[in-house]
């Protein structure tokens, strides 16, 4: 039988390290699982995929890897060399492995590589960062302008403080899975002998059992508890915008790190302002006299009123700008402007001296602009 060159199947050099070896089979059993093939290549899939784990199945074991570097896969073969076998067996679902391995069974690739493969995890708890959490609140367009702090009150799992979120105060090897944290299963088929390997559900996976559990958590590790918290919004937060606060998300497995909470923005619309970037646009009505003759008037802002200057001749439909008078960035540059638009008002009702006045201003034959060009044509 011709020997193996098992770093040249997963792609790796003869001093790769265990990492390089994980990395390359990862790639590789994904790329080839039997899931995906063509269904004209199934086959050389299948076959693809046992080879690259029984590679893996000898390289990642320290014992194994070097056995094989000293006598080839030779040693492996028929319980050749009085190792017993590789941990490469045949009837092994490999298959089953890598499906289990995509369903989440057994956490992430690492637990793979490690449980299934000689890894030296096996009885160990692994620490995991927590999931981060999503807040949502409404703020009004006025905080948006000027910043607020804001009280938000969660609802979440916390460590116990009791155990430390250990779930107990003392623990022993677990006696099924002999402290790995894992099973192994062999299930006649008529295809042959298969056999699973999948986390010990007297332990869940943990690798050790409780000997008395916590009477203020019950043995889970986590209460639940009502937390208030603290943001500080800043001045120029925007619609959709989220705020990171370290630490505040999820409890992680087995004491690990706490995720992350991330606080949503949602400014309400505004009765009288719409926002644009920094820019905020307001509608302002004017009366027709205002419009003809000018004036000054007071217009409300996002922070109290400001004066502003109507030109004479102003037509509907006019913006004027107020510069500084918008919304601060989050990056401590200069305001946006507030940009009013000008809407002349039609007086419905009039008094009999108004009519006159009006009357005679209709009686006036324009001379100049648009209406002079109007008249022309039209007896033309």
């Amino acid at each position: 039988m011709a020997d193996k060159d098992y770093y040249q199947i997963l792609g790796v050099q003869k001093n790769a390290t265990k990492e390089e070896i994980k990395k390359a089979f990862k790639k590789l059993a994904l790329k080839y699982h039997p899931d995906r093939a063509p269904e004209d290549t199934k086959v050389e899939y299948e076959e693809k995929f046992k080879e690259i784990n029984e590679a893996v199945s000898i390289l990642g074991d320290d014992k194994k890897r070097q056995q094989y570097d000293q006598f080839g896969s030779a040693a492996f073969s028929g319980g050749a060399g009085g190792t017993g076998g590789a941990g490469f067996q045949q009837g092994f679902d490999y298959s089953d492995i890598m499906s289990q391995f995509r369903s989440g069974m057994f956490g992430d690739f690492d637990d793979v590589f490690d449980h299934l493969f000689g890894g030296s995890g096996g009885g160990k708890r692994k620490v995991r960062r927590g999931s981060d959490l999503l807040y949502e609140t409404e703020i009004t367009l006025e905080d948006a302008h000027s910043g607020i702090s804001k009280t938000i009150l969660l609802n979440k799992l916390e460590r116990c403080d009791e155990c430390h979120g250990k779930g107990a105060y003392e623990f022993e090897s677990c006696h099924h899975c002999h402290g790995s944290g894992y099973l192994k299963r062999t299930q006649r088929t008529p295809f042959g002998l298969f056999q699973q390997t999948g986390p010990c559900p007297y332990c869940h996976g943990k690798g050790e059992l409780p000997q008395d559990s916590c009477k203020n958590c019950g043995g889970e590790g986590l209460i639940r508890r009502k937390k208030e918290l603290d943001v500080s919004i800043p001045a120029g937060i925007e619609e959709g915008m989220r705020l990171r606060i370290s630490g505040e998300g999820e409890v992680g497995d087995n004491n690990g790190p706490s995720g992350d909470l991330y606080v949503q923005m949602h400014v309400q619309q505004h009765e009288l302002f719409l926002r644009k970037g920094k820019d905020l646009h307001v509608t302002v009505p004017i009366s027709f006299s205002q419009a003809v003759l000018g004036d000054e008037i007071e217009v409300p802002t996002i922070d109290g009123k400001a004066k502003l200057t109507i030109p004479a001749g102003t037509q509907t439909g006019t913006i004027l700008r107020m510069r500084g008078k918008g919304m601060p960035s989050l990056h401590g540059s200069e305001k946006g402007d507030q940009m009013v638009a000008l809407h002349v008002i039609v007086p419905t009702k009039l008094s009999k001296k108004q009519k006159e006045l009006i009357k005679e201003l209709h009686e006036e034959k324009p001379q100049h602009g648009f209406f002079k060009k109007i008249f022309t044509s039209a007896f033309l």
